[in-house]
């Protein structure tokens, strides 16, 4: 085993667990290549297999591809059918090899409109069939099995490429050396895809192309790479603008609708207050106004995304406390401004008033037009659980369920057990799946990797793939459940520290404790800064922290990297106490403030050593 300078304790489990493993611990990231060629220089057996981490393999994959290999003595390299975390097939099982015409084809979107297509269906094969064995061009390094003797002649994976690109490379290699490469149908494996990177990203973008461009100067000849290499460089600039573009319609498009129609309000509500009630028009100084009303707007907007009012489900609760935080805030700004910067509290108070009715306005139109990511909180589609193993099992994992705090609307248990079952939330058996979802409209399965093999587990997924079921696996012994069925996310994670400060929504709710403890401390700096014993050190954390800097609550200044990422902080959960904990008890203490946030433990731990806020 290869560990790439990891942070989750792979290490030591290793070396407790399976001692008889040989274990590299690599110092840095290495990167894909250089890795795999470190522990393919030290194989031995007749074959060697890529394999990636997220995967689960059917019990008999590993004979059913070996038996292949041993009948046709030409193969160099094999790889398999692989299906996603729904079961849907992954089209990168099989692929052509990507010549300028091919990479052609799919850049601008021929091969996804001619699937069937020899000619325009070459990168991922789509003409071939996947419930058969084919020779093939490319395989997968997420499972690609080859014969020691082929490595042996050509050489290891070329350690050029960092991350993608070195599967097509050996591939390629593989069939210069004299063997093919085939396409193996008789089993198939679970690709969790998309734990890596985020496929739609810029970045993976720049990173593929660039290594098909490695590719393309390493094999082609200098005329057909150069011309490989300008496709390669449109479909860059094709793809990271796609990819900008994507990005800022899902993520600002909703929310430039907010600051335009929040900002046109403010000034719609300053010519009617200025008609009548102040009698004069342009009473207000135009040029205060231009600035004064578009940072309202960003203060109420940024307030409201670190309530969490941009979250989904959408809660009108969150957007509420948002927008009166910032309104809280903007007060207590400007009450500290010089009075020629100050014109009206009136319209202040009434911009909170726009603001909130703007945002319930929009909220109610984009769930009329049924936009799945303004879902109301509590409006979602119900959970119906359905926990598949033995009775041992059901009563862990569904515990296991409560303490990650999912309240799922309905949990049954189904069976793998031949015995009678008298378990009063029992409603059939394993293979009785098909029937057990129509009658009690079950929506998700939860699979216990003990008891049900890899095989089944696959077997059912593909037998259920067109009911629209999430998928998950428990495996034996963990805290966590896993599933993934999406390409560019790693899907749910339900795990018993469910709530521990790393997550986006946690982030969000302690950066907006830091800022409303700072400006609280603004407000009272006359008062409190004689009781700190470094004042001036005390006056610039308050400034640090408002500017991002540090935290006024976390891990202290030393960085964590066995504990989720936070800024350096001021106090610690060990500050104020009277007696000082030793190491052991205050690594605790920071594992436990780390597992289960609360925005009253960072309130309580300031209370309790506000005198040291200057420390």
């Amino acid at each position: 085993m290869v560990d790439n300078n990891s942070v989750d304790g792979s290490i030591a489990l290793i070396r407790d667990k399976f001692p008889e493993v040989i274990l590299i611990a690599n110092k840095v990231n290495t990167g894909f290549s250089v890795a795999n060629n470190q522990a393919m220089r030290m194989a031995k057996g007749e074959y060697v297999l890529l394999l990636n981490p997220d995967t689960v393999v059917q019990e008999d994959t590993f004979h059913k591809s070996l038996a292949f290999m041993d009948a046709h003595p030409e193969a160099g390299g094999l790889g398999i059918k692989m299906l996603d975390g729904k079961g849907n097939f992954l089209p990168e099982s099989k692929r052509g090899l990507p010549t300028p015409a091919v990479a052609f084809y799919k850049i601008f979107g021929l091969s996804r409109m001619f699937p069937d297509s020899k000619k325009f269906g070459q990168y991922h094969l789509t003409y071939l069939d996947k419930n058969k064995n084919h020779e093939v061009d490319v395989l997968s390094g997420a499972y690609m099995l080859m014969r020691k003797t082929a490595l042996d002649k050509i050489g290891l994976l070329d350690e050029t490429f960092f991350m993608y690109g070195e599967d097509i490379d050996l591939s390629y290699r593989i069939q210069q050396g004299g063997y093919k490469n085939y396409y193996f149908a008789d089993s198939s494996i679970i690709h969790y895809k998309g734990e890596s990177t985020k496929k739609s990203s810029v970045n993976y973008v720049i990173v593929f192309y660039k290594a098909m461009a490695i590719f393309a100067r390493k094999h082609f000849s200098t005329q057909n790479a150069r011309l490989f290499s300008i496709l390669i460089h449109i479909a860059i600039y094709l793809r990271a603008a796609g990819a900008i573009l994507a990005r800022f319609i899902k993520q600002l498009f909703f929310p430039a609708i907010d600051f335009f129609l929040i900002c046109l309000g403010l000034f719609i509500i300053k010519d009617f207050y200025e008609t009548h009630f102040k009698l004069i028009q342009g009473f207000y100084s135009r040029e205060l106004i231009n600035y004064a009303f578009p940072a309202y707007t960003l203060v109420w907007m940024f307030f409201t995304f670190l309530s969490g009012g941009y979250d989904s489900p959408l809660k009108l609760s969150r957007i509420a406390r948002g927008v009166l935080a910032g309104t809280a805030f903007i007060l207590i700004v400007y009450s500290l401004l010089p009075e020629v910067y100050r014109f009206s509290r009136a319209l202040i108070l009434l911009g909170t008033l726009w603001a909130l009715l703007i945002y319930v306005i929009t909220r109610l139109l984009y769930r009329w037009l049924d936009i799945r990511k303004f879902r109301w909180y509590g409006k979602t589609v119900e959970k119906r659980i359905a926990i598949v193993g033995d009775e041992e099992e059901f009563n862990r994992v569904s515990q296991l369920l409560k303490q990650t705090k999912l309240d799922p609307d309905y949990l049954a248990f189904v069976s793998n057990e031949a015995n009678g079952v008298k378990h009063p939330l029992y409603i059939g058996h394993f293979h009785q799946m098909s029937e057990i979802i129509a009658i009690h409209q079950i929506n998700e399965i939860i699979f216990c990797a003990k008891n049900i093999s890899s095989g089944d587990i696959i077997q059912q997924m593909l037998s259920l793939i067109t009911k629209g079921i999430e998928f998950k696996i428990a495996p034996p012994e963990s805290l966590s459940i896993i599933g993934s069925s999406d390409i560019d996310t790693a899907g749910e994670l339900y795990m018993i520290d469910i709530n521990n400060v790393g997550r986006p929504e946690n982030r969000r709710k302690k950066r907006l404790i830091d800022l409303c403890i700072s400006f609280v401390v603004l407000v009272f700096m006359p008062l409190l800064v004689w009781m700190q014993q470094r004042k001036l050190n005390f006056i610039l954390n308050v400034f640090r922290v408002i500017f991002g800097v540090y935290s006024w609550v976390g891990y202290g200044k030393s960085p964590r990297k066995d504990l989720p990422a936070l800024k350096p902080s001021v106090l610690t959960p060990a500050s104020g106490l009277k007696n000082h904990p030793g190491d052991d008890q205050f690594n605790k203490m920071l594992l436990n403030y780390s597992k289960d946030y609360q925005i009253e433990n960072d309130l309580k731990i300031v209370w309790r050593a506000y005198s040291l806020m200057g420390s």
